[in-house]
């Protein structure tokens, strides 16, 4: 799925905007059949509806248009039309704490960027968006309901408090386990006592909780994967565990500098295949993703008669 639209209506006028953005700062492209294209981006005027296609072989010689500029042409227009109005969306992000002691916790290091981006990028298309935010240092996107939390427990309760919501992002970072028996006391070092043993218990599945199948399920469940190593298979592996719809790849080694950076490589997994985007900003990779949500929840839903 190397050419997957965002498509949206739009006036002449609309049209005409969008495509002088898309083709700023380019001569390179041509016209046939009433459609006109540039290496890289694709705009493709029919009955007022605009398509843009990335096209991954023209990005990957870097010529014509950068994915960023891409980005920039397609949040121009679906800001303006808000596809996502009427619609509701549930967004995760950043860390959980487990606690160990009143001092001492589990934990890992995501910055909550990518969660928070996406969740303006809901908002920004039109989207009533609760955020549940584990400890982060970034701020609350605007127009965003924030429901702040520290562990699994309280994430997956807000979450599940939320209602009924159209799409929900997992892009949360969630601790796997907890401490069993969380002390009521900082736990003391005892001098030439042996580190006391840390028994831990599995924390609740988010993911799989929002997946499962019934009448509150969300149209569209997305989830992400942080892997290490085998990125793409652990991910495919994965979304058939959870249940979800999408699942979002990314590499969180050291080496990528994905936790508290500023750019993000993902692929999207999906019941179609794999998609592997090119290395954009957070607020790209949210932008651009916020656009994929807006066009799959405006697809009609597929209806099985009663019997």
């Amino acid at each position: 799925m190397e050419n997957q639209p965002v498509i949206t209506k739009m006036s002449a006028r609309q049209q005409s905007e969008i495509c002088q953005s898309c083709h700023k700062g380019s001569n390179q492209f041509f016209w046939h059949g009433g459609v006109h294209e540039t290496r890289g981006l694709s705009c493709v005027s029919c009955h007022s509806v605009h398509a843009f296609k990335s096209e991954k072989a023209q990005l990957k010689e870097k010529t014509g248009a950068a994915p960023e500029e891409i980005v920039v042409a397609i949040e121009t227009l679906l800001t303006k039309e808000r596809p996502l109005a009427g619609k509701r969306a549930l967004v995760t992000s950043g860390p959980t704490r487990e606690a160990i002691d009143p001092v001492r916790y589990i934990s890992n290091h995501s910055s909550g960027k990518q969660g928070h981006a996406i969740a303006a990028a809901l908002a920004r298309l039109g989207a009533e968006v609760t955020l549940v935010s584990g400890p982060v240092g970034v701020a609350d996107p605007a127009g965003v309901r924030v429901v702040k939390i520290d562990s699994a427990d309280e994430m997956l309760a807000a979450c599940l408090k939320a209602g009924a919501v159209d799409v929900a992002v997992c892009a949360a970072a969630v601790a796997d386990w907890k401490a069993a028996k969380p002390a009521s006391a900082k736990i003391k070092k005892k001098p030439g006592a042996a580190p006391p043993a840390l028994e831990l218990a599995p924390n609740p599945d988010i993911l799989a909780t929002l997946s499962r199948p019934g009448p509150k399920r969300p149209v569209l469940v997305v989830g992400f994967a942080a892997e290490t190593e085998n990125l793409v298979a652990n991910a495919i592996d994965k979304r058939t565990r959870k249940g979800c719809d999408w699942i979002i790849a990314n590499d969180v080694s050291t080496a990528a500098g994905t936790f508290g950076g500023e750019r993000n490589t993902v692929h999207l997994i999906s019941a179609e295949g794999v998609e592997d985007w090119p290395t954009m900003a957070k607020d790209d990779v949210a932008l651009r993703l916020a656009g994929r949500i807006a066009l799959q929840l405006a697809r009609p839903r597929r209806v099985v008669a009663a019997e």
